[in-house]
C-alpha cells in the first residue's frame, strides 16, 4: 500500500478494515484501554527500549524486538501506522525502530489519539491481539548512533547535534543526571516545539519547521544526530526529519541519561 508518512485521520478512517495495515498504539496502557483506533494493537513503550540503567532507553536486544513485533504480527507485507498519546515522541521512537529493523513502510498518524478522538472519529475499548508470526530481522546501524558514533563527530562541520531536551536541561540548570549540562556544539530544539497545540497535537506547518532548522543550522546538507534523555522524545525530531526528507539522520540511543552519567565524556553548559 502506498501511503504518505504523515497520514491524516480523515485519510485513516476509510482504510480501517484494510487487511494489510497494522495499527500499532503506543500510548499509555490506561488511554489504551479507555479508547483507540478500530482494530489497533497496543505496544507498551517499555517494550522499545532496554530499561537497563543508567541508559534505559537504548536500542533491546534483537531477540526482544522480534519477540515484539512477531506477537503483534508484523511480517513485510504490513504498512504500519503508527500513534501515540502525547504528540508523537513514542510514535515516532517506534518509527526509528521499524527502520533500524529495516521495514520501510510506516506512516505517522497525525495527531495521534488527540487528534482521532477530538476529531469525533470512531474509537473502540475492544483489546485486540495481533496474529502472532515468526519475525526475524536485524539490526541496521545506519540510523543508530552510539557512544563511541558521537564522540568521533564532534567538532565536524559537516555534522550537527540536534538535542530535543528543554532548554534548562539542556543549559545544565536542570539535572536529570549525574552531570547537566550538553554534547559539545549541539543546537537545542524542545521538541514540544515540534507540536501544533491548536491542531490537536499535529506536527506544526513543516515549511515553517525546515526555516527554523535552517536558522539554527540544523540543514539537510549535514549529518543529523538527534537525542534527548532517553531517545524517546527525540523519536519525534527524528520523525521530523524524515517528514523533512532529511537524508542521513541518526538517533543516538544512549542519549543524555548514557552521557550525562559517565565521567570521561566532555559536556559543555
Amino acid at each position: 500500500m502506498d501511503l504518505p508518512l504523515l497520514i491524516e485521520p480523515d485519510q485513516l478512517e476509510p482504510l480501517l478494515n484494510d487487511e494489510s495495515l497494522l495499527i500499532l498504539d503506543v500510548s499509555s496502557a490506561e488511554n489504551y484501554a479507555r479508547f483507540h483506533v478500530p482494530g489497533a494493537i497496543h505496544i507498551p513503550p517499555a517494550s522499545l527500549v532496554c530499561g537497563i540503567k543508567p541508559a534505559t532507553g537504548k536500542l533491546p536486544s534483537i531477540e526482544q524486538l522480534n519477540a515484539v513485533f512477531s506477537e503483534v504480527g508484523l511480517d513485510n507485507n504490513k504498512h504500519v501506522i503508527a500513534y501515540d498519546d502525547e504528540g508523537g515522541g513514542w510514535a515516532g521512537r517506534l518509527i526509528w525502530t521499524l527502520d533500524v529493523l529495516g521495514h520501510k513502510q510506516h506512516s505517522y498518524l497525525n495527531g495521534g489519539l488527540h487528534s482521532w478522538v477530538n476529531e469525533g472519529h470512531p474509537a473502540e475499548q475492544t483489546i485486540n491481539r495481533g496474529t502472532t508470526v515468526s519475525y526475524n530481522s536485524h539490526i541496521d546501524h545506519t540510523p543508530i548512533a552510539d557512544l563511541e558514533d558521537v564522540l568521533s563527530l564532534l567538532n565536524r562541520k559537516d555534522v550537527v547535534i540536534w538535542d530535543a531536551r528543554s532548554s534548562e536541561e539542556y543549559a545544565g540548570t536542570k539535572a536529570v543526571s549525574k552531570r547537566s549540562g550538553h554534547i559539545p556544539g549541539a543546537v537545542n530544539l524542545d521538541w514540544l516545539e515540534l507540536m501544533d497545540r491548536e491542531r490537536n497535537l499535529r506536527m506544526v506547518d513543516l515549511d515553517t519547521l525546515q526555516k527554523h532548522l535552517n536558522s539554527l543550522g540544523i540543514t539537510r546538507d549535514k549529518t543529523v544526530v538527534t537525542h534527548c534523555q532517553t531517545h524517546h522524545r527525540s523519536g519525534l525530531s527524528y520523525l521530523a526529519m524524515k517528514l523533512l526528507g532529511y537524508p542521513d539522520i541518526k538517533g543516538y540511543h544512549g542519549s543524555w541519561s548514557e552521557w550525562g552519567n559517565r565521567q570521561d565524556t566532555p559536556i559543555e553548559n
